[in-house]
């Protein structure tokens, strides 16, 4: 079990409530805030610190590059928004950039087995792009995924059926995004597959499936609207994924992780099934979809290497 530091890059919304949500679960003796604003880090890192007597012992402070050097994991949610008339590859060349910086700043001190989880969006690219830019092996890069979608999902299903979202087990994959895939064929209820559990328990049309696939893709949008951001759903994904890694749990999460063959899939990075160890991927796991979740999850990993493309990658 790693019990020892990680290091989170950018104190904003995402990456402080992420910080946080780590401390209260007590997986790390280390947690350290790297943000371009010292002052923003500085201030997250004291507000933490003061409740810490509350909570099994831990170490929370603001730091520069040189605290990667023993980190076990470095969490990046740095990043910049979409500006009003920006189009999309115009705001993935601008995080490429700062990907760049961090990536290179990170890999100036950190140990060659450190895990780089990235988070920031769009997380399927910018994972690929942290794999090309670090030089370390495929296993130790993943993205936060479609983690949070497939957990979406779960609630969904389970406001439906009214059983524990625990118990109810499907799977997003693909992109974390507009092409995101939902893996009904392989969907169950407590071991049953949706269509027993309905015939027993009640009906659930097509329409229902995709009522609850669309509200999965487009939540992120309508909490923005409501609120401004998302942050406290994806800050417990990312805990829920450093927690298998601390744990070394082998747990099966849809992390971003570059496939290499996997599906008939090659050279790109997005969220399939994979076993999570303290290693970061274990291995990608060959679940049976049907064949029109394989061409959808295909497809999506076109989208995402026409938008690499668009970045020179």
């Amino acid at each position: 079990m790693l019990i020892g530091k990680i290091v989170v890059v950018g104190a904003g919304f995402v990456g402080s409530t992420t910080a946080y949500t780590i401390m209260l679960d007590g997986f790390f003796r280390e947690i350290v805030l790297i943000d371009v604003n010292k002052d923003k880090a500085d201030g997250d890192a004291l507000d933490m610190a003061h409740g810490t007597s509350f909570l099994k012992p831990v170490s929370v402070y603001s730091g520069d590059w040189k605290d990667c050097a023993d980190a076990d994991i470095v969490v990046i949610t740095a990043g910049v928004n979409q500006k009003v008339g920006e189009t999309r590859i115009d705001l993935l060349k601008r995080n490429t950039e700062i990907f760049k910086s961090i990536v290179e700043n990170v890999m100036k001190y950190a140990p060659t087995d450190v895990i780089l989880l990235t988070v920031t969006n769009p997380v399927d690219i910018l994972t690929y792009v942290t794999y090309k830019l670090s030089g370390l092996p495929k296993q130790q890069i993943i993205g936060s995924g479609t983690v949070l979608d497939t957990s979406r999902l779960k609630y969904l299903i389970s406001k439906h059926t009214g059983i524990d979202a625990r118990y109810c087990h499907t799977y997003i994959i693909g992109e974390h995004g507009d092409s995101e895939v939902a893996a009904w064929s392989i969907t169950n209820i407590a071991g049953m597959s949706m269509k027993s559990f309905f015939e027993h328990y009640g009906k659930c049309t097509d329409e229902d499936l995709q009522a609850m696939y669309s509200e999965v893709k487009n939540s992120a949008y309508e909490i923005i609207q409501k609120k401004g951001a998302t942050y406290y759903a994806i800050a417990t994904a990312v805990a829920r994924i450093v927690e298998c890694i601390s744990g070394g749990e082998n747990s099966v999460l849809t992390i971003s992780s570059v496939l290499n063959g996997e599906y008939g899939i090659e050279d790109i990075s997005l969220s399939v099934p994979t076993q999570v160890s303290g290693y970061g991927v274990e291995r990608i796991l060959d679940v049976p979809f049907n064949e029109t979740e394989l061409q959808g999850l295909r497809s999506s990993a076109k989208t995402l290497k026409d938008s690499l493309k668009s970045i020179g990658f």
